[in-house]
Order: structure tokens, then sequence, then C-alpha cells
């Protein structure tokens, strides 16, 4: 147990530490093929973030044989989403409330609401249809994770339409080159190598999730719902707890539900085309809360025209109701 628990914190750190690599690599792939900054920061830096969660579950499926594989990897692609409009969320709230005591900011929070409507949008259309898609058989259903991908492409040209002036990216030097104009070469050089690590690192941290879940007899769904989003991706969306306290709201808001939306879409994408896309009541559930979650928010926004940091707290509220739902009434 202690040398699985052991393995799994090498792999997440390999993880974690391979994906500063590339999201600085990648930052400068950019600047080097003169991509512009939006591009660069909201695209390409993006799926450097977005990595850890992507890379977990196609390990898991592409690499665990069996049942196990598969209900790791789609309890992965669940999990994401779920922690991110629950949790998440919630967590914000708290640092919103936090802040007020502390006489750094009021309770209200000053969102740009067409950009946060519209990643929540795209979410709950794309959850309903991953639901939907579960719940049918046909021959041709690989083919709607096409359509996932669609999708990503449609919410990106929309958020561009709605992204406010670019600022200018503030460049890192390249890891593997500290010269203020770093080489081509050691710029591939470091998309490579870090591009590995993410791979190495995701199938260690996946093993070891296979392995302590059948040694506490837990379901490995359950284990990488709740385990393998909140140790690659809520470490991440800490940036929302500082831009908050900055006063940086669209920014911290931004950072969950535009994960989200790439969680729902692209990643759920793989799911439909490389497993069965088959669904259980738990899997059916953390969907349907995490829809609910984020309807809370988008409704309040609709009808109040603003945003109050408690009503973020009904995420925490969301996913503790889903722990204590399937401990006592799921099997």
């Amino acid at each position: 147990m202690i040398f699985y628990l052991f393995q799994g914190i090498i792999g997440l750190f390999l993880i974690l530490f391979s994906c500063e690599l590339f999201t600085n690599a990648i930052e400068w792939t950019g600047k080097k093929f003169k991509l512009n900054e939006g591009i660069t920061g909201s695209i390409l830096a993006a799926v450097g973030t977005a990595l850890p969660e992507t890379m977990v579950p196609i390990i898991a499926i592409v690499f665990i044989p069996g049942k196990s594989g598969e209900e790791i990897g789609i309890g992965a692609i669940l999990g994401a989403p779920f922690m991110l409009s629950t949790l998440a969320f919630g967590i914000t709230g708290l640092a919103t409330i936090f802040y007020f005591f502390a006489k750094k900011r009021g309770l209200m929070l000053d969102v740009n609401d067409k950009i946060l409507s519209n990643d929540i949008l795209f979410f709950i259309v794309v959850y309903i249809l991953a639901i939907f898609i579960s719940l049918i058989n046909v021959p041709f259903k690989k083919w709607f994770g096409i359509l996932f991908f669609l999708i990503y492409a449609l919410y990106v040209y929309k958020t561009f339409l709605h992204e406010r002036k670019e600022e200018e990216i503030e460049m890192q030097p390249l890891y593997f080159d500290k010269r203020e104009n770093p080489s081509l070469n050691m710029v591939i050089i470091q998309d490579i190598i870090s591009l590995a690590g993410i791979i190495i690192g995701a199938r260690i941290f996946v093993s070891s999730i296979e392995h302590i879940s059948l040694i506490l007899n837990f379901s490995p769904f359950l284990f990488s719902l709740f385990v393998a989003p909140i140790a690659t991706e809520l470490p991440e969306k800490f940036n929302s707890i500082i831009w908050i306290g900055k006063k940086k709201d669209t920014l911290a808001l931004g950072n969950i539900s535009g994960a989200m939306v790439f969680q729902s879409s692209i990643v759920v994408a793989f799911g439909v085309i490389l497993t069965e896309w088959t669904l259980n009541q738990r899997a059916i559930l953390s969907a349907a809360l995490a829809i609910i979650s984020s309807l809370i928010i988008a409704m309040y926004m609709k009808l109040f025209k603003k945003l109050h940091s408690f009503i973020l707290l009904t995420g925490i509220i969301i996913y503790i109701s889903y722990i204590v739902i399937i401990v006592k009434f799921i099997k």
C-alpha cells in the first residue's frame, strides 16, 4: 500500500513538473512561429495546463486492460468537470468571503457575464449530449466523438468574439535555454521531453490508482472520480484564489469555466471514441449534479445581472451531497 502511494506521488510529481516544462516550451513555440498572444495564451498554454487531466484517462483506457482501465478512464474523464463545477467554484466563493473579512474586497464578484455565461452554456449543452450518447446503442456511436471536437472549435471561435483587449504575455525564460532569445531547436527538444514526461508520469499515476483501489476494495471509478481530478486539476485552480484576492474576478472564474468546457468536450471525445461510453448510475449522477451546479450560477446571473459569492458555495454542498448519496444509496 505504502509503495503504491509513493508511486502515485512520484507519478503526479512527474506529471506536474513536465507540464510546467511543456507550458513554458509551448509559449516559446508560439512566439517562435509568430502566433499572436491570444492563440498562444488561450489555446496553446491552455492545452499544456490541461494535459495532466487529459492524459490520465487516455493512459488508463489504452494501457490497463479490461473493465478496470475503462472504469478509471471514465471516472477521471467525468471527475474533472464534476470537481470544477462544484468544489472549485465553491472554494473560489470561500476565498471571496475570506478576502471580504480581511477587508480586501466585497462579497459581490465583478465578472464578465458574457464570457462566463458563454462558458457555462457550452458546458451544459455538451454534458447533456455526453449523457444522452451514453444511453443510446447505435453502430455509429463512436462518431459522436468528432462532434465534441467540433463543438470545442466553435467554443474557441465564440470566445475570441467575446475577448476583450489582449494583454501582453509575460514570457519566462526557456528552462532548457535561459538566453533572451533561445534557439528553436532547444524549444522543440523541451516540447518533446516534457510531453514524454507527462505520458510516463500519467502511466505511473494510473497504475498506482488501479492497485490502491484493488487493495482497498474500492471502486476504480469512484477512486479516479475523486482522486485524479483533485490531484491533477485542483492545484492549478488555486490561481483563481490569487486572482480573487486581486479582484480579477473574470480571470478567476474563467480559469474554472474554461477548463470545464475543455474537459467536457475534448476529453469526453476521447472517452466516446476509446470506450463503449456506457455510464452507470454513479457516473450519470455526477454529470447531472455538475450540470445543476453550473445551472444555478447561470440562472442567478441571468436573474440578478450579478454574482454573489454565497451562490458559489452551493457547489460545495452539491459535492458533499454526491458523496453521501453514493455511500448510502448507490452501491
